[in-house]
């Protein structure tokens, strides 16, 4: 694609940018400035795919994209697609990449400091921000496709997420007593909650995002609070 720059480049006496009549009346009928074009730069130009494969990914999902199709949106040929990144996998592979950073870094930065309520407060609202604030994105990370299989899928980053509430749990079960050895087990509980129902409000968007945070924290708190230190079933199942 090309990016058109504006130049001056109408002549006159001394170089200057018009030609005059005597009495300083501007003449009639001179050539409008041309404007030049230049290309991309390659960081540019791949930033430019980046941004059409993410859209048509979450959009089409990875087997309903094709090399053409990026190719055609951006405005160039399927060879410079394969110059950038390969193909199609390598494309997606990097847009995955991103954005499983992008999530990361805004969670993990939620759960830095704070009361461990708070936390799960702020670990509700970073999740609901992204989803909000990067919907492209979500979409992707929650799709299955053989590349995401490859390169980590949402479900590995559930797990990266559950790994950083285990050691919060953690503290928190050895200073009320409860099995620390179960925290990776409820903080799995935990995530996996917030991000299914991150899913469920990516697709309604109703009630409002503070609310669905406050209902997330209701229910994880006030569950971890009234946990039993031996719970116990009431069925007839015993295994």
């Amino acid at each position: 694609m090309m990016t058109d720059v504006a130049t001056d480049n109408s002549s006159g006496a001394g170089g200057g940018g018009d030609t005059r009549t005597g009495g300083g009346k501007e003449k009639q009928g001179g050539r409008a400035p041309r404007r030049t074009r230049r290309r991309m730069t390659g960081t540019e130009r791949r930033e430019q795919l980046l941004d059409v494969g993410r859209t048509l990914f979450a959009a089409r999902g990875f087997d309903g994209t094709s090399v053409e199709e990026i190719a055609s949106r951006a405005g160039v040929s399927k060879p410079v697609v394969y110059e950038h990144f390969g193909g199609k996998e390598g494309l997606y592979a990097v847009v995955v990449d991103r954005e499983m950073g992008r999530l990361l870094d805004m969670i993990t930065g939620a759960l830095t400091a704070g009361h461990p309520r708070q936390l799960l407060e702020q670990a509700a609202f970073a999740l609901l921000d992204y989803i909000e604030q990067h919907t492209d994105g979500f979409h992707i990370l929650v799709r299955d496709s053989p590349v995401a299989q490859s390169t980590g899928t949402f479900a590995s980053l559930i797990g990266d997420i559950a790994t950083q509430v285990e050691d919060i749990l953690g503290r928190e079960f050895k200073a009320r007593g409860y099995d620390a050895k179960l925290a990776p087990m409820y903080a799995q509980a935990l995530v996996g909650m917030v991000a299914l129902t991150g899913q469920w409000w990516l697709n309604v968007r109703r009630p409002g995002k503070a609310e669905v945070a406050a209902h997330l924290v209701n229910l994880a708190w006030h569950g971890l609070q009234a946990l039993e230190h031996t719970p116990k079933l009431i069925g007839p199942r015993r295994s």
